[in-house]
């Protein structure tokens, strides 16, 4: 460090979060792959069978533009684990609906992320494992709840389930 650089006082918090978010993300897609999935297939998958919702309700849910979300749907459909049909509520709307394949597929990959997200906290002692969560829980509910609108576009990596 030179004397020009500016001496740092608070941690790097995006840092820390971007790395750790980073290295769980690129955990999770090596574990999906191993049954063919991406995380955004999986989640999906897995919103699309607790009720039925449309490709952008799902889409907003997994923070996807249009065009991701139809990629990841032709995807599911080529692979056989999910269709587009009419809505049962809305004639105009079209739906994503889960094969009996795609459900079992689902469940198999929610163990799959379930175990991921237990090994990674099994690096901490107990009581820290619950304190992480619940900071965690409180910082996106509450002052990261929303992204601040920048004046110039940022990029940014797209998230799923």
């Amino acid at each position: 460090m030179t004397a020009m650089s500016p001496s740092r006082v608070e941690p790097d918090l995006s840092y820390l979060f971007d790395r750790a978010g980073h290295v769980l993300r690129t955990r999770m897609a090596a574990a999906l792959a191993e049954i063919g999935l991406t995380a955004r297939m999986h989640c999906v998958l897995v919103h699309a069978l607790e009720e039925e919702r449309t490709q952008a309700q799902l889409a907003e849910i997994g923070d996807m533009d249009k065009t991701t979300m139809v990629v990841t749907v032709d995807a599911l459909e080529k692979a056989g684990l999910a269709e587009r049909r009419p809505s049962t509520h809305d004639r105009r709307a079209r739906i994503i609906a889960v094969t009996d394949e795609g459900a079992r597929v689902a469940h198999r990959s929610q163990e799959i992320v379930d175990a991921v997200h237990r090994d990674t906290l099994a690096a901490l002692p107990g009581q820290d494992r619950q304190t992480l969560i619940r900071i965690l829980t409180d910082l996106v509910t509450g002052p990261l709840a929303e992204p601040a609108e920048p004046a110039v576009g940022v990029r940014r990596a797209r998230q799923s389930a």
